[in-house]
């Protein structure tokens, strides 16, 4: 409850923050009076309590009811990030105009108020009308099929009869924030048709408890996978009730009665036993704030293994690749950061991660980072399309 109410506190911080910086640059700044100046600034009032409001609407309201709600509320939230981009990049600009003013010869301009509101408005309504059209073209992307991004990747100690062996990596589905059954529905039916050897979920795959989205989830029971389909936790499998442990057992256990393998600082070896390679996992990054229980524990997955097979690692932030270049893992699938969603946040997401998305190395050891099935928060994705991953393992013996 105290680490809920800290995240609330920070949230409510952020989102004031954002909205009073809207307030000056959209209301104060462009000089709006009377009834105009005064729906404006309720507007933005308005719009920013809702989005601290909605974490609570989410957790309250049956799925489809709490969609209804939520949508318009998070698209909003993309809104007001492109909007605040944009017009922090006017700003910027400005800024770097003010100090080459004082390195420049003094040159002493004409205070005019009216250029200046005039100036404020044709940015502050620029910005907006471009975010507005942004948001709409992430929109439509975000609505769209999820498609299959394909990357082959050359293990040095896979050996030749496993090579060509296909792992379909799903993560980040979000379900029950604005996903529901009919979108699980989709992925699995598109990730059977690629009749995958192996298939895992790389964490952040609901939103919600298991009372609330049981049906939503029950497609998952269908994927079908030679060697099986095995699951690693996100962060998100942490936040589905006030007793985050207990919420995560609870869908650990619905998993597993889906036919869904739970691989908890464990290992399983896919393929023949003298002619195959492991495959590890390893709970989420901030799963240690919950107990020793939940930490991540590279060692004790890959505790007494064979160094001569290659091991591919389930771990669902990027940032676990220092511990598997150090343990020789050979492959690191991840997912978390969802490429950034709605560019430009990659490159804040970037200031986390080590990797945001696509192929990466460290050492010797590999690792993709996928862009993620589903969106969390706003509905949107600007530049950084939603995927399903089909990695190809290919051996060089």
């Amino acid at each position: 409850m105290l680490r809920f109410a800290l995240f609330i506190v920070i949230a409510v911080g952020i989102v004031a923050g954002l909205h009073h910086y809207l307030w000056l640059r959209l209301v104060r700044d462009t000089a709006l009076a009377g009834g105009v100046r005064t729906a404006a600034t309720a507007a933005i009032c308005g719009l920013g309590a809702a989005l601290p409001v909605s974490v609570f609407v989410g957790r309250a309201l049956p799925w489809p009811g709490a969609r209804i709600v939520l949508w318009p509320i998070y698209v909003w939230m993309g809104l007001m990030f492109l909007v605040f981009f944009l017009l922090l990049a006017v700003d910027a600009t400005r800024l770097v105009g003010w100090a080459l003013g004082q390195v420049l010869p003094p040159i002493k301009p004409s205070f005019d108020p009216g250029r200046r509101i005039a100036l404020a408005r044709l940015t502050g309504g620029g910005a907006a009308l471009v975010a507005s059209a942004l948001g709409a073209v992430a929109t439509r992307d975000a609505a769209r099929a999820v498609g299959v991004q394909s990357v082959r990747v050359r293990l040095a100690r896979l050996p030749r009869s496993m090579h060509g062996t296909t792992i379909v990596q799903l993560t980040d589905l979000h379900v029950g924030s604005l996903q529901g059954q009919e979108f699980v529905e989709r992925v699995v039916a598109r990730v059977n048709a690629l009749e995958p050897d192996v298939v895992v979920i790389t964490g952040d795959l609901i939103d919600g408890t298991v009372e609330r989205l049981r049906e939503a989830v029950a497609p998952i029971g269908r994927l079908v996978a030679k060697h099986g389909v095995f699951f690693v936790t996100g962060n998100h499998e942490y936040y589905v009730s006030n007793d985050q442990v207990s919420g995560w057992r609870e869908w650990a256990e619905e998993l597993a009665r889906l036919g869904v393998r739970v691989l908890h600082n464990e290992r399983v070896s896919i393929g023949q036993s003298d002619a195959g390679f492991d495959l590890a996992g390893v709970p989420d990054w901030s799963a240690r704030a919950y107990g020793a229980d939940h930490a991540p524990d590279l060692g004790r997955a890959l505790a007494g293994r064979d160094r001569a097979r290659a091991v591919v690692l389930l771990a669902h932030q990027p940032k676990a690749i220092h511990e598997s270049a150090r343990h020789g893992v050979d492959l690191q699938l991840s997912g978390h950061t969802h490429g950034g969603q709605i560019w430009p946040w990659r490159y804040l997401v970037r200031l986390d991660q080590p990797f945001v998305s696509g192929l990466g190395r460290v050492g010797d050891t590999r690792i993709y980072v996928s862009r993620g099935a589903g969106t969390w928060g706003p509905p949107m994705r600007l530049g950084e399309p939603a995927e399903i991953t089909r990695v190809v393992l290919e051996s060089d013996a």
